[in-house]
């Protein structure tokens, strides 16, 4: 459902006539983009006086991104490059050189006026380029004047990755670009996190830029890097070889640049009686998303960072039976995207989310497909780290078991990518009974690659099951005042006839 408008996501209790809107859903000639937006979910709730939790997937999609003319890319992005330079990043030197040549590569691609900064990461932070805590903007000059910077770095030190981000902080802050990024390789553990704890700094770093995280070598930690992209909007990745890491912060920047919306808003706005719980990003990686929105008022939750693109994200909403009609479709909520002032992109006329209160088990017992992928998806993340933690306990059998329910898990949503990926651990003996058995002479890097790529994730094909089309338009009824589809013949709510109200 791709209906347009150029508001700020729209009302939803417009008419939704097309003939009134004068910008029209076609926007092949304007060179604008557009973002759209559906609604997946399993609307069917027993019927009680307990509130229960209504579960949907909202998918948005931006099109039209780089058609539009307007300032280029490097006046829309700052960016920092975090480099780990504590001791162990010398053993062995090849991943330290790796290391900087993939820092070079990225700063090689950075479009002239781009204001860039590099830090360097030990036991504290400190700057790489330029000299004092500043940022410079991108000229050829510079540009090499920070690749003889990156070269001459030495690795001493510790880790303390909340002052690498503290001081990146500082630095992004002060810049009035719409997108601030950064990008931060470790090969280690957060080994002196008391000298500035990484909860707080992230806590004050939340809102402010978009990290993404890279680990190297064979002793970097995984939570960690997933604590801070999902925090930051960003994702993890990690290398096995050296040598591809700076192919793959080429190809990192090159997504980078291609971004051109700063951020979309998605605003949630309950019926009375209901409470929003959360909305978190499933899809490609996880994000925890914070509420914005007025204490009364929709429910507000600001996603960075666009190009071309479709993400997805995980609704929950509480939802209250007490007084509400039974066998009948009702709206619980209503869907929108909005954009900061400033920003221009055609907007999707918000959606509702539905709920249908019933009697009937053989309905309230139905599963959406994508509701359900993704929340066995993200059960398979936590089992992942569950097995892990077992092996660094040396609880082989333990860790042995948790693996086969991850791979059982896998098959169940027949995720092909991530089974690959757990044969490198495991050899898979039924994959539906969850029976397997560890390879020999695995590590716990090997686990830390895994736990990285479990963050990744995307449904497979089309949804099915329970993603029929909810009605996008709604209006009061002149009888009771609640919402109705325009189109519907009566009230769902009081049951009147609807006609006055069309």
């Amino acid at each position: 459902m791709d209906a347009h408008a150029r508001n700020g996501g729209g009302d939803p209790y417009d008419d939704g006539d097309p003939d009134s809107d004068p910008y029209g859903d076609d926007d092949s000639e304007t060179g604008t983009a557009a973002v759209k937006l559906t609604v997946s979910q399993q609307k069917y709730l027993a019927a009680g006086k307990q509130k229960q939790d209504m579960h949907a997937i909202l998918t948005v999609e931006v099109e039209g991104v780089g058609g539009a003319a307007g300032p280029g890319p490097g006046s829309i992005l700052a960016q920092v490059l975090v480099i780990d330079c504590s001791s162990s990043m010398n053993a062995p030197p090849e991943k330290f050189r790796a290391a900087k040549a993939a820092a070079i590569a990225a700063l090689r691609m950075l479009p002239d006026d781009t204001p860039f900064a590099v830090v360097r990461g030990a036991h504290d932070a400190t700057m790489a380029y330029p000299a004092t805590p500043t940022m410079v903007r991108a000229t050829p000059r510079l540009r090499a004047e920070a690749e003889r910077a990156v070269h001459g770095l030495l690795a001493a030190g510790g880790t303390a990755v909340g002052t690498w981000l503290d001081l990146t902080r500082r630095l992004l802050t002060e810049q009035p670009a719409p997108i601030r990024h950064a990008l931060l390789l470790t090969d280690g553990r957060n080994e002196h996190d008391e000298r500035m704890p990484l909860a707080w700094v992230l806590d004050r770093c939340e809102g402010q830029f978009i990290c993404d995280g890279w680990g190297i070598g064979s002793d970097w930690d995984a939570q960690v890097l997933l604590q801070i992209s999902s925090r930051l909007h960003g994702a993890s990745s990690a290398v096995r070889k050296h040598a591809d890491l700076p192919g793959e912060y080429e190809r990192l920047m090159r997504g980078l640049l291609a971004k051109a919306v700063p951020e979309l808003v998605i605003e949630v706005a309950p019926r009375p009686g209901n409470t929003v719980r959360y909305l978190k990003q499933v899809e490609p990686t996880e994000v925890s998303l914070v509420d914005t929105g007025p204490e009364k008022g929709p429910s507000a939750f600001v996603t960075r960072a666009w190009g071309n693109e479709l993400r997805r994200y995980q609704l929950c909403v509480s939802a209250d039976p007490t007084g509400r009609r039974t066998r009948v479709d009702l709206q619980l909520a209503v869907v929108g995207v909005a954009m900061p002032a400033g920003g221009e992109a055609l907007l999707p006329t918000p959606l509702p989310c539905l709920v249908h209160w019933t009697d009937d088990p053989a309905l309230s017992s139905r599963t959406d497909n994508q509701n359900d992928f993704f929340s066995r998806h993200l059960e398979l993340g936590k089992t992942l780290t569950a097995a892990s933690d077992a092996f660094r306990r040396d609880e082989k059998d333990r860790s042995e078991q948790l693996l086969g329910k991850a791979v059982q898990l896998a098959q169940q949503v027949n995720d092909q990518s991530q089974l690959a990926k757990l044969r490198r651990l495991v050899e898979v003996l039924d994959a539906t009974a969850g029976r397997v058995k560890l390879h020999p002479g695995l590590k716990p890097v090997d686990f830390q690659h895994l736990i990285t790529a479990s963050s990744r994730s995307a449904f497979p094909g089309s949804s099915g099951g329970e993603t029929e089309a909810p009605p996008d338009v709604t209006a009061p009824c002149p009888s009771c005042g609640e919402p109705v589809a325009t189109g519907a013949k009566f009230c769902t709510y009081c049951g009147a006839r609807k006609a006055a109200a069309t």
